[in-house]
């Protein structure tokens, strides 16, 4: 009896909620491997005098699998990996294949020069360099004295 007591009621075993059956497509579908290859990686900005850096997480990628566009003040960076298990033996009873694609767009500032924008991928990080362009220094007015 004691025992009994310390055991608590799952009364989900013998009545399963209607919404548990309803949603279960939908919670298969969230838990399954395709949401692992559905990721938008994280992106930092910063900013100085001279350019921002936009740095982007995308490890396990290579950097012919990038693709930036810029689009008039519309930059949009996105990525399309394709891996294959090859299997020699033809009798397989499982065979994976695993598709990575993302796609991020941004708007530039006016300030930003596209068309000296640099990018370098390393060590898992995209980097892009938007350099601002150079500002045309306005001069105040002043009054000339007639000599």
């Amino acid at each position: 009896m004691a025992n009994r007591d310390l055991m608590r009621f799952n009364n989900e075993r013998l009545f399963p909620s209607l919404f548990n059956d309803f949603f279960k497509p939908w919670n298969e579908w969230f838990d399954s491997d395709l949401m692992k290859t559905m990721t938008v990686p994280s992106v930092n900005v910063s900013e100085n005098d001279k350019e921002y850096k936009l740095t982007m997480a995308a490890p396990g990628l290579k950097k012919n699998d990038f693709k930036i566009d810029i689009d008039g003040d519309i930059i949009t960076i996105s990525a399309e990996t394709k891996h294959e298990k090859e299997e020699k033996d033809e009798k397989f009873s499982r065979k994976e294949y695993s598709f990575k694609t993302f796609s991020r767009t941004f708007t530039l500032p006016e300030t930003i020069n596209a068309d000296k924008i640099d990018a370098v991928y390393e060590n898992g990080e995209l980097k892009l360099i938007l350099p601002k362009k150079a500002e045309v220094k306005k001069t105040t007015a002043k009054n000339i004295a007639v000599h």
